[in-house]
């Protein structure tokens, strides 16, 4: 008897990347939630009126729970430290958020800031999944860009330098966009595949262009 030849079967369609990535999936859930917790301890803070801890305090708060979720990524301790970090983020941009709102025009600029996040995020988001372009070159230039723009920042912070932390705005609004992207792309070919460090890279993204679009705006509708 013999062996009869069987054709291999046809490719199926590609899916969506959210159906057959897990990564992509367990990353947009979590992020889900740490922007809602982080919403809810900004709201805590702004009921509460706690005012703002001040640079150094944001930073090193900042720069710790990062380091903490970076040494956890893959414990079960990686969720409750990503959470804590986002929490402190929400809880810091509180004062923020209470100072703009008590400008005349102050419910404009945070929705105006708050619509434009969303309307950025979502359309590179998009764009990322379903054009899969790979943006992995632009890494380089992305984390120097970011470098040059926190340490102008900073300056901008200390000696008082309007015009300045106007111009980081705008290259924060810029670089955060890019980072969406190369996040993003860097999920879907695989250069990412801990969805822990993936939420907390695209909610840095998200968090750094709500405020840099709340000076911009800020800027734009002051006399």
């Amino acid at each position: 008897m013999t062996d009869r030849y069987q054709a291999p079967a046809p490719a199926r369609p590609a899916e969506s990347v959210l159906a057959t990535n897990k990564v992509i999936r367990n990353t947009y859930m979590l992020l889900s939630m740490t922007l809602l917790f982080s919403a809810a301890m900004a709201g805590v803070s702004m009921v509460l009126q706690v005012p703002h801890p001040g640079v150094i305090i944001t930073l090193v708060g900042y720069f710790g729970l990062l380091f903490l979720v970076s040494y956890l990524r893959n414990s079960i301790w990686a969720l409750p430290a990503v959470f804590a970090l986002t929490g402190f983020m929400g809880f810091t941009l509180g004062p923020i958020v209470s100072a703009y709102l008590a400008l005349p025009n102050g419910g404009q600029i945070v929705m105006q800031a708050f619509g434009g996040t969303a309307a950025i995020f979502l359309s590179l988001s998009a764009y990322a999944l379903t054009s899969r372009k790979d943006f992995s070159f632009m890494g380089g230039f992305l984390f120097a860009g970011i470098i040059v723009a926190f340490l102008a920042g900073l300056a901008a912070i200390f000696f008082q330098m309007p015009m300045l932390s106007l111009a980081v705005s705008v290259m924060f609004v810029l670089l955060m966009s890019g980072l969406i992207l190369w996040e993003t792309s860097n999920i879907i070919h695989g250069g990412e595949t801990n969805y822990v460090m993936a939420t907390v890279t695209l909610f840095v993204a998200i968090f750094n262009l709500f405020i840099s679009l709340l000076n911009i705006l800020g800027v734009m509708n002051s006399d």
